[in-house]
């Protein structure tokens, strides 16, 4: 095996004064140095290497990369380049016997020494090119975080998204330069965030705590109803709840949630699983409203939205993992929408009238499946006293492709 030509070394706030002297010595040797302006401009004027900055889109400095195999090379990073830096990338690009790493101390670590918390007790997150809306879902009470900021706006941004969500009550710490000598730890309530002239360099720590009187909705499916904006035209929790068990969210894995009205299905599924991903697929315009409200409200980022009516949207869309037909069920919609699905991906249908009971009856005879008839009664006034009043029955279907049940 030969000796990897590239080195990506990380760089603490300190700058290349504070690098391990195997590190130095390699960035001393680089005939082409890669990384962003603020990491090429520590380079001495001297320095003879080729200095490249990264492209925009990042993504294509890759043929960059690859143009400069077998010369001596040096990626440079901030911190650990493997926590939220390029290393994950450069795996993407190279092999990993082409490159080494070399990290300095993390942000993660410099700020749990600081604040005095156990780093394994802290969820570690980066809203560094990522909506600051996607750290929403892991807020619970009593939890620590510790996020990466994109700039210095991040930490208000992270306080507005705390109060949308219950926690107006969260500890802020905001740590600037760690490890620097313009090093600088402030701290605000997220209600009444005051801090400013924040540095663009910062992370941020966050003991969570939900403001008095507040609804917090937890995790897991099965939210009420009343969580998410819609006009009634919506799968209700038990019955989305039965939806999600079937549809079983795995990290990573792709729903097409067809006819998404509120949304509800691929906001619980992005809920239920990390890197979970859904297509919500829906043509109405008031209904496409509710789907961006409710992603935002409850932390489903990781919803894209297609506005177009079914099955015509198909052909341009990744093949799902799982399918839920909730709305508008037709032979139409489940012959592409199942020939699309990955071989051992979950299908789900419900119906409520009677036209689609018949479609959903004929596609189980033919396709096997489980099939349910779940019939709800919720407790009401009748007069002086209480009684049960029926909701409307509904047919549940679910498939795996590939198996026959």
């Amino acid at each position: 095996m030969s000796a990897p030509w590239l080195d990506l070394i990380g760089v603490g706030d300190g700058g290349l004064a504070t690098l391990a002297p195997e590190a130095a010595e390699r960035l001393a040797q680089a005939e082409i140095v890669f990384g962003g302006q603020r990491h090429l401009a520590m380079l001495a004027p001297a320095h003879p290497a080729e200095r490249q900055p990264w492209r925009s889109p990042f993504a294509d400095s890759a043929a960059d990369l690859l143009a400069a195999r077998g010369r001596r090379s040096v990626v440079l990073a901030t911190g650990d380049p493997s926590w939220f830096g390029p290393a994950k990338w450069l795996r993407s690009v190279l092999s990993t016997d082409e490159f080494r790493v070399w990290p300095a101390p993390s942000a993660f670590s410099l700020a749990a020494a600081k604040l005095g918390w156990a780093l394994e007790d802290c969820l570690c997150r980066t809203v560094h090119g990522r909506p600051v809306e996607q750290v929403a879902a892991d807020f619970a009470e009593g939890r620590r975080l510790l996020v990466l900021s994109e700039d210095g706006a991040s930490p208000a941004a992270l306080a507005a998204c705390l109060v949308d969500a219950g926690y107006g009550a969260s500890d802020l710490q905001v740590l600037e330069h760690l490890g620097g000598t313009a090093e600088r730890v402030r701290g605000s309530v997220a209600e009444r965030f005051d801090l400013d002239q924040i540095a663009a360099l910062n992370t941020i720590a966050v003991e969570c705590r939900a403001t008095e009187g507040a609804r917090v909705w937890p995790p897991g499916p099965g939210l009420p109803d009343e969580a998410f904006r819609h006009d009634g035209k919506m799968t209700k929790r038990v019955l989305r709840a039965l939806a999600l068990a079937a549809l079983s969210p795995r990290a990573g894995e792709l729903l097409w949630d067809v006819g998404s009205g509120s949304g509800a299905i691929a906001v619980e599924w992005c809920r239920s699983a990390g890197g979970a991903r859904a297509l919500a697929i829906e043509p109405n315009p008031e209904r496409l409203a509710f789907i961006r409200e409710n992603r935002r409200r409850l932390a489903a980022p990781c919803i894209a939205i297609v506005e177009k009516r079914a099955p015509e949207a198909f052909d341009a869309l990744p093949a799902p993992d799982a399918v839920f037909l909730g709305g508008g069920l037709t032979e139409g919609v489940f012959a592409p929408a199942f020939a699309r699905l990955k071989p051992g991906g979950r299908l789900v249908a419900h119906a409520v009238t009677l036209e689609s009971e018949a479609i959903l009856l004929a596609l189980h005879a033919k396709q096997g499946g489980d099939l349910l008839r779940v019939s709800v009664d919720h407790a009401a006034p009748v007069g002086p006293f209480r009684g049960w009043r029926p909701a409307m029955p509904v047919l549940h279907w679910c498939l795996t492709k590939g198996a026959r049940g």
